[in-house]
C-alpha cells in the first residue's frame, strides 16, 4: 500500500519535474508509487463493489490516470503530473474516458488528498436533464444535498456555475439558484498523510458511499 516514501517521491517530483530526473528515478517510481497506488486502487475497487455492484468489472489500469502530462496545447511544458489520480466508473474499458458519468474520484499529491465524485464534466444534453429534474422537483434534489451522511463528509455541492441560463430555466432560477450549476460534484480535502493509514481503502470507500446518493440522483435523471 501507500507509504511515506510515496509522498516523498511526489514531493521530489514537484521539485524536479523533468525527464532526466524522472528517468533516473523511474525504478523508485515503479516500486514506491506506481505499484502501491495500483494495489490501493484495487482494494478500493473491491470496496466499491459492495455498494455499486453494477460497476463490475473494473481494473486499476482502467481507473488510474497516466502520470504523463499532455503538453501539446499547454503553456506549461512540465512533462509529469505532481499527483496521482483515479476515476471509478463502469463505462467502457477505461473509466477515465467518460468523465460525463457520475462516478468517484481519488487524488493524491504531497500535502493534499482529495476524495469525491459526482457529475463533473456534463455534456449539454446531460446538463439539461439534470436542470430539468431540479426545475420539476427542487425539494427532491435538496433532500439529497441535505442528507446527514453527505453533509458530514462533504458539506455541500461544488462546481462551476453559469452566469447565463437557457430561457426555460431563467425565471425558476430566481427561486432556485442551484439551476445555475453546470457541475454537480462533491469533494473533501485533507492532509495527504491520511493516505498512508493502514485502513485507507476502507476510509476512501466510506467517503464514496456518502456521495452515492448524489450520484444515484444524477444517473437516474440523466437516463
Amino acid at each position: 500500500m501507500l507509504t511515506s516514501n510515496t509522498l516523498q517521491f511526489l514531493y521530489d517530483l514537484s521539485q524536479h519535474n523533468n525527464r532526466d530526473w524522472f528517468e533516473k528515478n523511474k525504478p523508485r517510481y515503479e516500486a514506491e508509487v506506481k505499484k502501491p497506488f495500483e494495489a490501493t486502487v484495487a482494494a478500493v475497487i473491491e470496496q466499491i463493489y459492495q455498494f455499486e455492484p453494477s460497476f463490475r468489472p473494473m481494473l486499476p489500469k482502467h481507473c488510474i490516470f497516466r502520470i504523463y502530462r499532455d503538453t501539446r496545447f499547454s503553456a506549461d511544458k512540465t512533462p509529469y503530473k505532481n499527483h496521482l489520480g483515479a476515476f471509478f466508473a463502469p463505462k467502457g474499458n477505461k473509466a477515465t474516458d467518460d468523465m460525463n458519468f457520475p462516478g468517484y474520484y481519488l487524488h493524491l499529491e504531497f500535502g493534499n488528498l482529495m476524495i469525491g465524485g459526482g457529475a463533473y464534466n456534463l455534456d449539454k444534453p446531460a446538463l439539461h436533464k439534470v436542470r430539468t429534474a431540479i426545475l420539476q422537483d427542487p425539494e427532491a434534489f435538496r433532500d439529497v444535498l441535505h442528507g446527514p451522511d453527505f453533509v458530514a463528509h462533504y458539506g455541500d455541492i461544488k462546481g462551476e456555475r453559469n452566469k447565463v441560463l437557457p430561457p426555460e430555466f431563467k425565471e425558476a432560477a430566481k427561486q432556485e439558484p442551484l439551476l445555475y450549476q453546470k457541475q454537480f460534484y462533491f469533494m473533501a480535502e485533507m492532509d495527504s498523510d491520511v493516505a498512508i493509514r493502514p485502513d485507507f481503502p476502507d476510509f476512501v470507500a466510506n467517503y464514496f458511499r456518502a456521495g452515492k446518493s448524489l450520484n444515484d440522483y444524477c444517473r437516474s435523471v440523466m437516463v
